[in-house]
C-alpha cells in the first residue's frame, strides 16, 4: 500500500486513468524521449558513484554473472512455453520481450529501494545493461530458423545476422548513454557525486513522475491490443513475471546476494522490455504480430510490476534472506 502512495506511482496511475477515459492529454514525443534518456543518465551516474566506492568485488562479479545466466534461460525457457501456443515468430518475439527488461521498471525500483533505505550495487545497472541484448540475439536465431524450416532450407527473405543485432543493441544510444553516465561516475567518484548532486539526485523524483504519467497513458491506450488474443497467451503476460523472479530468486540466495541486489535482479528477471526489443524485433521479425509483445508487455506486465509487483520482490527477497 505504501508503494501506492508513492507520489510517481500516483501518477501512472493517473495516466492510466486519463487513457481509459480517453483524455487527449498527452505528453509530446520528443519529451518523453528527453525524459527516458534522462532517467537513464541519471541512473548510469548513480551507479557509477556507487561502483568507485565498493570496487570490483566478487559479490559484484557473481551478480553480472547471475544477470547474463538469467538473460540466456528466460528467454529460452520462454520460448520453448510459448512455441505450444504460438507460430514460431511471435514466439521468438514473445520470448525476446521477456527475455529482455525493462529500464523503467528498473529505475522504479531503484527508487522504491532508496525510499525505503535499502542498500543496493551500483553495478546492478551495468546488469541491466547485460540482460538487454541476449534476448534479442535468440530470437533472431529462432526466426531465422522457423523461416528455414518453412522454405525448406532456403529463407524467405535473407537471414539476418544475430551479430549485427548484437551491434545494433550495444550500440544503440540509450545503451551508450547508460553505460557511458557510469563510466563517467566511476572516474569521477565522490567529486562528480557532488557536482551532479542537482541534477541525478534532486530533479530524479520529479522527472521520473512526469515520465511514469506517459507511461501510464501509454499503457492504458494498448489494453486494446489484447482482443481477441488467446487467454493462455494472456495469462502469460501475468505469471512469468513469478516464474523469471522465483528464478532470479534461488540464483541470487545460492550466490548470497544482499537484499537490495537480490531486489533488482527479481525485478530484471520479472520485467520485459518494450522499447528496445519491439524496436529490434520490427525490424527483425517482421512475420510477428506486434500488438500481440508490445500489448502484453506494456498493457499487462508492465502495470503489474510497477503497482505491485516491485515491493511484493522485495518482501520476498528480504524473507528468503531471513530464513
Amino acid at each position: 500500500m505504501q508503494n501506492l502512495l508513492d507520489p510517481a506511482i500516483l501518477f501512472f496511475v493517473f495516466g492510466l486513468l486519463a487513457g481509459f477515459v480517453r483524455s487527449n492529454l498527452e505528453i509530446p514525443p520528443p519529451i518523453a524521449r528527453f525524459l527516458s534518456l534522462y532517467l537513464l543518465m541519471a541512473l548510469g551516474l548513480k551507479g557509477g558513484f556507487a561502483l568507485r566506492e565498493s570496487g570490483l568485488t566478487p559479490d559484484v562479479v557473481s551478480s553480472l554473472a547471475l544477470a547474463v545466466l538469467m538473460a540466456v534461460s528466460v528467454p529460452a525457457l520462454g520460448y520453448l512455453i510459448l512455441r505450444r501456443f504460438l507460430n514460431g515468430y511471435d514466439a521468438a518475439a514473445l520470448a525476446a520481450t521477456y527475455g529482455s527488461v525493462s529500464a523503467v521498471t528498473f529505475i522504479t525500483a531503484v527508487q522504491f529501494l532508496e525510499q525505503n533505505h535499502v542498500s543496493y550495487g551500483g553495478h546492478m545497472a551495468a546488469a541491466m545493461a547485460l540482460m538487454e541484448s541476449p534476448a534479442i540475439v535468440m530470437a533472431v536465431m529462432l526466426a531465422n530458423w522457423t523461416r528455414q524450416q518453412q522454405a525448406g532450407g532456403e529463407g524467405s527473405r535473407s537471414a539476418i545476422s544475430p551479430s549485427k543485432v548484437l551491434h545494433e543493441s550495444f550500440t544503440d544510444g540509450a545503451q551508450l548513454l547508460l553505460l557511458g553516465a557510469m563510466v563517467v561516475g566511476v572516474v569521477t567518484g565522490e567529486s562528480g557525486e557532488r557536482a551532479m548532486q542537482p541534477f541525478s539526485g534532486d530533479l530524479f523524483k520529479g522527472m521520473l513522475s512526469f515520465f511514469l504519467l506517459d507511461m501510464g497513458l501509454l499503457a492504458s491506450r494498448n489494453f486494446g491490443e489484447l482482443r481477441g488474443k488467446s487467454p493462455w497467451v494472456l495469462l502469460y503476460a501475468l505469471l512469468a513475471p513469478w516464474v523469471h523472479s522465483a528464478m532470479a530468486l534461488g540464483l541470487a540466495r545460492v550466490v548470497g546476494l544482499s537484499v537490495g541486489d537480490t531486489t533488482l535482479l527479481m525485478v530484471l528477471a520479472a520485467s520485459a522490455s518494450y522499447i528496445a526489443v519491439p524496436a529490434v524485433v520490427r525490424q527483425a521479425i517482421p512475420e510477428a504480430n506486434p500488438s500481440l509483445y508490445f500489448g502484453m508487455s506494456l498493457g499487462l506486465t508492465f502495470p503489474f510490476n510497477i503497482l505491485f509487483g516491485i515491493p511484493i520482490y522485495h518482501a520476498v527477497a528480504r524473507w528468503a534472506a531471513e530464513q
